[in-house]
């Protein structure tokens, strides 16, 4: 069985603040050991339902914050930036089940810990067929186009529950409970390790069952940013239609192609500096 992996940084156990997760910072080493903790946690439980063969996609920031030689079940591991499917890269019809680790709520969440969805400075929140998602639905698309069924989620309450609404029966691994956006109750390092493999386990156990996300085609990718100047931008991109001041939409019936033209968006959006 062949293993797809996703993996964030802020829904790691223990992770409050951004300090913890940018490189460079003196807290960033420990932090990043965690994360990689929980990943190998997920492999490893994916092991002892018989998987075998895993994709790591490092999905955070600059995107190289995983130690290739540490991880378990000899993954392969795909990292650095500028990726054409960003956090979804790699990912085709070969694979049986994805797995999305270390994930986060959406920007507009009400108090998911370092909630935002790919790029807080620009976007204030996205929906999806009128939903609000984060970047967990918003990767969906690109499961749903190949389908993939995602059956393992890490992070908060939630980041879980957002989730679960398009992936039903999708197994969940909170490892921690957000207070406000800055602070959370965190399960111990081990104990959200143990968590994720058991959960991981039971996810592939079930993967045979499990069908990919329920999102119903043509559809609508809405938009909100924070200010004109980023709906201006976004606009110039071919299939992005501008629908107010701050807002904007993509449609259509092929999710690669709606997954695309919104991380094209995302990418023209970092490049503008206020």
């Amino acid at each position: 069985m062949k293993v797809f992996i996703s993996s964030d940084m802020e829904g790691t156990a223990g992770v409050v603040d951004w300090e913890q997760v940018r490189p460079g910072s003196a807290d960033y080493p420990y932090f990043a050991g965690l994360l990689g903790a929980e990943v190998n946690a997920a492999i490893s439980g994916a092991m002892d339902a018989g998987a075998t063969d895993f994709l790591v996609n490092d999905s955070h920031g600059r995107m190289a914050n995983l130690r290739p030689d540490a991880l378990a079940g000899r993954a392969r591991y795909l990292s650095g930036r500028l990726k054409p499917r960003y956090m979804m890269q790699g990912l085709d019809e070969t694979f049986d089940a994805a797995f999305f680790v270390g994930y986060h709520g959406s920007m507009s969440s009400g108090g998911s810990v370092l909630s935002h969805t790919y790029f807080p400075a620009a976007i204030a929140e996205v929906t999806l067929n009128g939903a609000v998602v984060g970047e967990a639905g918003v990767n969906a698309l690109v499961a749903h186009a190949y389908g993939v069924p995602i059956v393992l989620v890490t992070g908060d309450e939630a980041t879980a529950a957002d989730l679960a609404v398009m992936c039903p029966g999708i197994r969940s691994a909170v490892v921690k409970r957000s207070i406000t956006r800055f602070a959370a109750e965190s399960l111990h390092p081990d104990d959200a390790c143990e968590l994720i493999r058991n959960e991981a386990k039971a996810a592939i156990e079930g993967a045979a069952s499990a069908r990919p996300p329920v999102i119903a085609l043509p559809a609508t990718l809405g938009i909100r940013f924070h200010n004109s100047d980023y709906a201006e931008l976004a606009a110039r991109i071919a299939g992005v239609v501008r629908t107010g001041d701050v807002t904007a939409t993509i449609a259509g019936a092929e999710p690669l192609a709606l997954f695309d033209t919104f991380v094209t968006a995302v990418l023209l959006c970092r490049g503008f500096v206020e």
